[in-house]
């Protein structure tokens, strides 16, 4: 029997340690979110890029958006971060 090096299309195969770090970075960032005073964060995606912080999804006020970024930012490790987080769509009441 033959073994051949390890590789992934002729590179070798990256390390798990990454990705563990970044979701990491994503599980804090996300937690800082979620007990934050004045964002509603429920509809709010975090995802890392390198030490960058991607936030998207929707919120109901602009306050909402700039709070998110401040929070995200006192994170340890988030260098950036990059704000994608829209207005939600107000809810219409119709009355019959």
């Amino acid at each position: 029997m033959v073994f051949k090096e390890q590789t992934f299309h002729g590179h070798l195969p990256e390390a798990e340690a990454e990705y563990a770090n970044r979701a990491t970075l994503e599980s804090a960032v996300a937690n800082a979110l979620a007990v934050a005073g004045g964002i509603d964060a429920s509809d709010v995606e975090v995802t890392a890029e390198g030490d960058e912080i991607v936030l998207s999804g929707r919120v109901g006020t602009v306050d909402e958006i700039e709070r998110a970024t401040v929070v995200a930012r006192t994170v340890e490790g988030v260098h950036t971060v990059r704000n994608r987080i829209l207005l939600a769509d107000p809810i219409v009441n119709v009355r019959h």
